[in-house]
């Protein structure tokens, strides 16, 4: 790590600090910015990653996307560019050096609108690129993010401010060695762009059955094309996908609720309680109902690192 990235990271995690006295997942006055802190090391939790522009700052974090590993630490930062199914675990944290991560929602309107304005070169791809990249860190981004967190403490700012500041962020990463996976994902046309109104689809609907001819269609698609590129972007295929979004609410539900394995089976998708089972126990490690035991023997972690189903933040 540079002495510059060193110090400007050292600058973050006292304010991220100063903002999270707890541990958890902390809203700001910023609507897309989020804290998170953990004292000690979490995992592993499921849920999907939102499109978004994720640090960590003090610690690091270890995210799978299927069997695709990606690590983390202060110096590099994390980018979801469209939704994705995901396991992620703190694997470096403590009461006396907590994890802090920082992480910034996005959307493709945002990513548009600064393609737009800049002159950044837009390349048309007909490859897709994984949804999901890990990139050095770069002083002149950190000074963007310092800038829109250091807009916390002077809320009559942050309404005019934080938009200017999120655009210059988001330029920042859009001229990095990645950039191009974010351009794909703004670019109607484009082979990811398609993929993303499939995986938004799917995540919508994720209860009711898939019929890929339908789903081709829909993102006008050969059959062919759309299960090259929804792999190449998110790593599985789209049914896939699907059951881990599934297994993922099947797992929010039964620890929300006092709710029957079979009766959750059902609420989300599956026609057989025994193959829910299956590719539960396949998934989490045990049985639907020995896990949520297990989990709730252990303070209910996962719902804590989870607290919106299976839409939790990553960062």
């Amino acid at each position: 790590m540079s002495e510059q990235i060193e110090k400007q990271q050292d600058v973050l995690a006292k304010l991220i600090e100063r903002h999270t006295k707890e541990d958890g997942v902390h809203d700001t006055t910023i609507p897309s910015l989020f804290f998170i802190r953990h004292s000690n090391l979490i995992g592993p939790t499921y849920g999907v990653y939102e499109p978004s522009f994720c640090i960590v700052v003090q610690g690091t974090k270890e995210v799978w996307l299927g069997q695709e590993r990606f690590r983390y630490s202060p110096t590099d930062y994390l980018v979801a560019s469209v939704n994705l199914p995901v396991t992620a675990q703190v694997t470096e944290a403590s009461a006396d050096l907590p994890y802090l991560g920082f992480k910034l929602k996005f959307t493709p309107e945002q990513i548009l609108e600064v393609l737009s304005e800049s002159k950044v070169h837009i390349e048309p791809h007909k490859t897709s690129k994984r949804g999901m990249y890990v990139s050095q860190m770069e002083p002149s981004l950190l000074d963007a993010v310092l800038r829109l967190v250091r807009l916390i403490d002077t809320p009559e700012d942050v309404s005019f401010l934080s938009p200017i500041f999120t655009k210059e962020i988001l330029y920042r990463i859009l001229q990095g060695q990645h950039g191009i996976t974010l351009e794909q994902i703004a670019i109607e046309g484009s082979s990811a762009y398609r993929i993303k109104n499939a995986i938004e689809h799917i995540v919508n609907h994720f209860d009711r059955s898939v019929r890929i001819e339908e789903l081709a269609h829909m993102v006008n698609m050969s059959v062919a094309s759309l299960h090259r590129h929804f792999k190449e972007v998110t790593t599985m295929s789209p049914i896939q996908f699907q059951k881990q979004l599934r297994l993922q609410e099947a797992r929010r539900l039964l620890l929300s609720k006092s709710t029957d394995a079979t009766d959750v089976a059902f609420r989300v998708g599956y026609e057989s309680p025994s193959q829910f089972s299956r590719e539960y126990s396949r998934m989490f490690g045990l049985p639907p109902r020995e896990d949520v035991m297990t989990l709730r023997e252990h303070n209910d972690k996962t719902r804590e690192a989870c607290p919106n189903g299976y839409r939790f933040t990553g960062g």
